[in-house]
């Protein structure tokens, strides 16, 4: 079975250090498909590093694309080498909820649906999909999440959808991953 070698991936993403500020590295694709673990892991084998996740900030199950726009002025800050204060959407209330804080790090890995946008390209060294076959992302969306996510499961694919069509995401990462493969 083929297998993801971590440090090999490192080493390239490494090699887009910016000229200035930190280092963005965006780890995209749908939902279930394995991305939060895989940017976890990424960052820890890049060194220190601070973590920006677009689930945070989208408002709702109707606010991928808001959630884009909300989550830049913090990457633009820790980009900058600036530490980021946002607000995050409290999924349980269906409301605003207290604001989270980031240190500024040498590198910034962003994870989530929407972090490989265009309207982000600026701001990303370099790009990473995980792609997953929809039966087994929506396995994995379900354990992870059950009942409160099995009512709004179209409703996001049908965002995703849209999204990712008018971003080509898939075809400007830089990486594109099978998130069935191991990484090690």
């Amino acid at each position: 079975m083929p297998v993801y070698d971590l440090n090999s991936i490192s080493e390239q993403i490494r090699q887009r250090r910016p000229q200035a500020g930190a280092l963005v590295v965006a780890v995209d694709g749908r939902s279930g498909s394995g991305k939060s673990r895989l940017a976890r892991r990424l960052g820890r084998a890049l060194g220190k590093f601070t973590m920006l996740r677009m689930d945070h900030v989208v408002p709702g199950w109707d606010g991928l694309e808001e959630s884009v726009r909300l989550i830049r002025p913090a990457l633009e800050a820790l980009r900058s080498g600036e530490p980021a204060r946002y607000r995050t959407w409290d999924w349980l209330r269906g409301d605003w909820g207290q604001p989270l804080h980031r240190p500024a790090a040498p590198t910034v890995v962003i994870e989530g649906c929407g972090s490989g946008a265009r309207s982000l390209a600026d701001l990303v060294d370099y790009l990473v999909w995980v792609d997953v076959p929809a039966e087994i992302r929506y396995e994995r969306a379900m354990a992870r999440d059950g009942a409160s996510y099995a009512g709004h499961w179209e409703q996001w694919a049908r965002q995703e959808e849209a999204h990712y069509a008018v971003n080509a995401t898939v075809s400007r990462a830089d990486l594109v991953i099978d998130g069935r493969l191991p990484v090690r």
